[in-house]
């Protein structure tokens, strides 16, 4: 679900959520401002096909030949604009994120205070993805399917690298600020980071589960296991001066 801001103010969207690539097929590259808007436009079509493809049928029986059916074009058109299977996956995965990205940035731009940003980050993902359930669970085939050359898993923990960065920068401004104690910031990265893929999971096995009040309850523990002396919870449950 990277301490880079790409263009956003102090650092506060994650790197991984505002990813561009410039990868086209044959070798070529092109910015994105140089694509036609035509060309642009079917890539994004292929995509989303894709998307709906994997969640529905899974990873296995995602055939170019069925996204391309789903699309509504032939075979050959996917395969004009993109090199196969593989970099049409890892653009699939940059699309989602960037579309996660623009939703989140001016939510967390909007907020200076560093616990409402963390509360925010939380619960503003898990808007998204309530929204967007098949992007989910697009993802989760790609992720738990994609391997390297190596055969290990191409999108594994390290593949999670950039989002304990910006995770990690957010608790040391807070530490800074004395918004938060004092404690090892990646640890606390990875465990928050890891509850929020736990807690994804869990609404993909349970999908009457209220994924929103999850995402309160977990901000509300990590904001309350982070607070600094003097700090305290306000009603809305946001570290606040007592």
């Amino acid at each position: 679900m990277g301490s880079a801001a790409c263009g956003h103010p102090a650092g506060r969207v994650p790197k991984i959520l505002a990813v561009r690539s410039e990868n086209q097929p044959g070798g070529q590259t092109k910015s994105d401002a140089e694509r036609s808007f035509i060309e642009q436009a079917r890539r994004a079509q292929i995509i989303d096909a894709a998307v709906e493809t994997l969640a529905e049928h899974g990873f296995a029986k995602a055939s170019l030949a069925r996204i391309a059916q789903r699309a509504g074009i032939s075979k050959g058109v996917i395969s004009y604009h993109f090199a196969g299977k593989e970099e049409l996956l890892e653009r699939l995965v940059e699309q989602v994120y960037e579309r996660l990205g623009a939703f989140l940035a001016p939510r967390l731009t909007a907020q200076p205070d560093v616990a409402e940003r963390l509360r925010t980050y939380v619960e503003s993902l898990a808007e998204y993805m309530r929204d967007h359930r098949v992007q989910l669970e697009a993802l989760g085939e790609v992720f738990n399917n994609v391997r390297d050359a190596e055969g290990a898993l191409r999108y594994g923990v390290a593949s999670s690298e950039p989002l304990y960065r910006f995770l990690e920068e957010t608790f040391r401004e807070g530490q800074e600020s004395g918004a938060f104690r004092p404690f090892d910031a990646r640890v606390m990265a990875v465990t928050l980071q890891s509850g929020i893929d736990a807690m994804f999971a869990y609404w993909g096995a349970h999908p009457d589960h209220d994924l929103e009040a999850h995402a309160g309850e977990l901000a509300d523990l990590f904001l309350h296991a982070m607070r600094g002396p003097g700090e305290g919870m306000r009603d809305d449950g946001v570290v606040g001066g007592t």
